[in-house]
């Protein structure tokens, strides 16, 4: 189950992140649920077993906004090098250790959600 200290112990920065949900602890933990279940991390490995750099920099970049926003940093961190790395849509080979923890943030946020 998420709790604020649970995800304080990942590494997300939940003060401020609650500040960007107007202070509700509910409303919070409610889009980090949601984040969860969003198709970007699909498309983003889609993309990359593929070789779409472009298709991969627009998942990469959607999933930055929103963990951004979030402040669930352990992803954030990594999937921003991802961005930065495809935005000359050319690095493709470049980006797997981001890749991978990204991954293994993700699964790890998962873990915490069950």
């Amino acid at each position: 189950m998420l709790t604020m200290d649970a995800l304080r112990e990942w590494g997300a920065n939940v003060e401020e992140g609650l500040r960007r949900c107007l202070d509700r602890e509910d409303f919070y933990l409610r889009l980090v649920g949601l984040q969860l279940e969003d198709l970007n991390f699909e498309r983003l490995e889609e993309a990359i077993l593929a070789g779409n750099a472009k298709a991969a920099f627009e998942a990469a970049h959607a999933i930055k906004g929103a963990t951004g926003n979030l402040a669930l940093t352990p992803i954030y961190t990594p999937v921003v090098a991802i961005a930065e790395k495809l935005r000359g849509q050319s690095a493709m080979q470049e980006v797997s250790a981001e890749y991978a923890e990204m991954n293994a943030a993700l699964a790890r946020l998962r873990r915490l959600a069950e």
